[in-house]
This record gives structure tokens, C-alpha cells and sequence, in this order.
């Protein structure tokens, strides 16, 4: 079930990217392009038998964790700026481009990193499930270095979900607003992922369900935006509209 909803999510991924390839040669939306390959890219490090390959190329060290990390705090970054420049939502922007922004990004980043080192990370393991189970040192290492890693998107969802829960209630158009729900759908998801910590281990599979879902719902509602953008005539010079760079 979980292998299944893993390659799933890839999939619907790389075929995104790779849909809005042409696009981005020509210059536009590049950095929708950005947000599908960089989530592309976060889910292929989040698979056991790709994380495996990829970090022992990498040293076997667990650097290909760090580096997930990375790639979702920039994946997460490009979305928030996509999504406040698009729906008009200039408070939000400025919550994420902006001194506050930047330094919960630099913070959090700071704390990832400095939590990595400081944990015995030999052995490759995707979710660091073997080097969790070396010590009990290491196990609450693991836990700090997990939350630290769901701070900034979670942080990022918050700024946009009360943006987003307004364009599902305005007047937009039915496909614009289906994609606002699926973005508010995947905010509350990496907004659950704080809950984590307090999980019993007989919901780990659940944990796996909400982080995909959180995945496919900004994949899946990015996607319904490009696709509105030419049947609705949203793209009209000097309208400000949802889908508007």
C-alpha cells in the first residue's frame, strides 16, 4: 500500500515536471517548473530503494536525508511565492519573502543542519529508521532533526492557508477554486505532520498517508491552475487574477 502510494506520487510528479518542460525552455513559469522537479526529486529520496542508491554515491552517511530536507524547504519556498504572487495575497508574501520569512528559513535551516551532525549517521536509511535504533541518544536526535525538518513547511502552509480558504469561498472559476481546496487540503496535511512526536508507532503508515497526500494535493492543485489559466481566459493583460505571475 505504502510502496504503491510512493511510486504513485512519483509518478504523477515526474510526468508534471516533465509536462511543463517545453514551458520552461521558453521561459515561462519557470518556477512551476522548479516546484515539480524539486518535488520530483523529494519524492524519489523518500523511496527505500532510490534513497539506498543515491546516499551511498554520496559517502552512505545519510547525506541524501540532509538533502531531502533541502530540497523540500526549497520545493515549499517556490510554492509559497507561486501561490501569494497568484491569488494577490501580498500579506502572505511578505510573511515568506521577507525579514520574518527569512529568518524562520535561516533558523530552521540552521537547526536541520546543526541536528544532522550531531547524530551517528553512518549506514544508509531512508527515513533514518536504522540510524534512529543505534541509541537512545540517537533516537531523540532523530526525533529533534524530524520536527525541525516539518517546521518550515509547516510554517509555509499556515502563511497560505487563510489565502487559500478565501479563494474556495470567492467567485473565481470552478477549477481555480477545486485547486485552491486541494492546496488547503495539502496545507492541513503538512500542518498534521507536526502532530508526529505524539503518534504511537502503530500509526507510522498514517504518517506515510498524510505526508503523500500533502504532496499530491500541491502537485495536483498547481496543476489544475496551469491547466485553468488558458480555458478561462484568465491570462488577460492588466487583470490581476489567481493565476497572474
Amino acid at each position: 500500500m505504502i510502496e504503491i502510494l510512493q511510486w504513485s506520487t512519483l509518478t504523477v510528479c515526474g510526468l508534471v515536471a516533465i509536462a511543463r518542460v517545453p514551458s520552461a525552455l521558453k521561459g515561462k513559469n519557470r518556477t512551476v517548473f522548479y516546484i515539480f522537479a524539486l518535488m520530483t526529486l523529494a519524492t524519489l529520496l523518500s523511496i527505500q530503494a532510490p534513497y539506498v542508491a543515491i546516499d551511498q554515491a554520496l559517502g552512505g552517511v545519510n547525506v541524501a536525508n540532509l538533502l531531502l530536507r533541502f530540497v523540500i524547504f526549497a520545493a515549499i519556498f517556490f510554492v509559497g511565492i507561486r501561490v501569494t504572487r497568484g491569488f494577490g495575497a501580498d500579506g502572505a508574501y511578505r510573511l515568506l519573502t521577507g525579514r520574518i520569512g527569512m529568518a524562520v528559513l535561516g533558523l530552521i535551516s540552521l537547526a536541520v543542519l546543526v541536528l544532522f551532525l550531531m547524530m551517528d549517521t553512518a549506514g544508509s536509511s531512508a527515513g533514518l529508521v536504522a540510524v534512529s535504533g543505534q541509541s537512545a541518544r540517537n533516537g531523540l536526535l532523530v526525533e529533534y532533526y524530524g520536527a525541525a525538518g516539518r517546521a518550515y513547511p509547516a510554517y509555509v502552509s499556515l502563511v497560505l492557508l487563510p489565502a487559500m480558504v478565501q479563494a474556495c469561498r470567492s467567485n473565481l472559476p470552478g477549477l481555480i477554486r477545486v485547486a485552491a481546496l486541494l492546496l488547503v487540503l495539502g496545507s492541513v496535511a503538512i500542518g498534521a505532520s507536526l502532530l508526529f512526536p505524539v503518534f504511537p508507532p502503530a500509526l507510522d503508515s498514517v504518517e506515510f498517508v498524510i505526508n503523500y497526500t500533502a504532496v499530491l494535493c500541491f502537485v495536483i492543485g498547481l496543476a489544475l491552475i496551469w491547466l485553468a489559466k488558458p480555458r478561462s481566459g484568465l491570462n488577460e493583460p492588466g487583470k490581476k487574477t489567481s493565476t497572474a505571475k
